[in-house]
């Protein structure tokens, strides 16, 4: 899989930064800096990668948000890769001079799409009553900042915040957790349901057709790893669990970036 030829990669250029002695400075260092992308930067990209993982197929390319670099998703993952196809890092950039990790308009772009893709009638929703945002939050029922933030729906519909929950069972397809989500979300009043199975109450066992493979895939999809993963209505991630007016002030940044266009 390209993943574990990328962490292979990763643990060898770490291993080689211990062994190798530091790059020349002056006109060396500039003999040896990368030559300029030449033709398509996306097939330059695609290319290298192939070299990784002869089956390499990205879920997305696109402009990342510094020069000289494309933005790809795989499994989920960003990763950045230069144009020419001779760099690959992943972490995501930070902006110094707004202070802000910063994302690309395409990346969120692709995000919003794949979350529209969850129909909101399967989602399970506590709606503020005069909502000014809307979150999308992958959720567990077992996990402690799960519930911490569970807990701080009230203050958070005060706020103005509408939480739409998916599922994310953490413990993966099959497990205990999945199967209670599936009672969960198969219950004639969810939203009971789901405030009951957080505060450690069991799960009544039911089936039905549900929502919950699909939702969990749909968070690998977005690079969901750990609960609660919260994204902001412009597709961005604001992180796990954040206190109601930290997670306010954060969709409230988010907001002014959307509307100045930059992000």
């Amino acid at each position: 899989m390209l993943r574990v030829a990328i962490a292979a990669l990763f643990g060898a250029l770490s291993l080689s930064a211990c062994a190798q002695p530091a790059p020349p400075a002056g006109p060396a260092a500039a003999a040896s800096a990368p030559r300029a992308a030449s033709g398509n930067a996306e097939q330059n990209v695609r290319s290298a990668l192939q070299q990784l993982d002869p089956n390499f197929n990205p879920d997305y390319i696109g402009a990342a948000p510094f020069p000289g670099f494309r933005e790809v998703v795989v499994t989920g993952q960003v990763m950045y890769v230069s144009d020419d196809g001779r760099y690959l890092m992943q972490s995501q950039p930070y902006d110094i001079q707004a202070k802000a990790l910063v994302n690309s308009e395409g990346l969120l772009g692709y995000r919003r799409k794949l979350l529209d893709t969850a129909n909101h009638g399967e989602r399970i929703v506590f709606a503020a009553p005069n909502a000014k945002y809307t979150i999308s939050v992958f959720t567990d029922i077992e996990c402690g900042y799960c519930r911490r933030l569970h807990q701080d729906i009230p203050e958070l519909n005060r706020n103005g915040i509408t939480v739409e929950y998916l599922a994310f069972p953490r413990m993966g397809l099959g497990s205990k957790d999945y199967t209670d989500m599936i009672s969960v979300w198969c219950a004639s009043d969810r939203r009971q349901a789901l405030t009951a199975a957080k505060q450690g109450k069991a799960v009544p066992a039911r089936n039905c057709a549900n929502p919950v493979a699909m939702q969990y895939r749909l968070g690998q999809q977005l690079g969901v790893n750990g609960t609660p993963a919260i994204f902001a209505p412009d597709g961005s991630q604001l992180g796990g669990y954040l206190p109601p007016a930290q997670l306010r002030a954060a969709l409230e940044r988010s907001a002014a970036r959307a509307a100045g266009g930059s992000r």
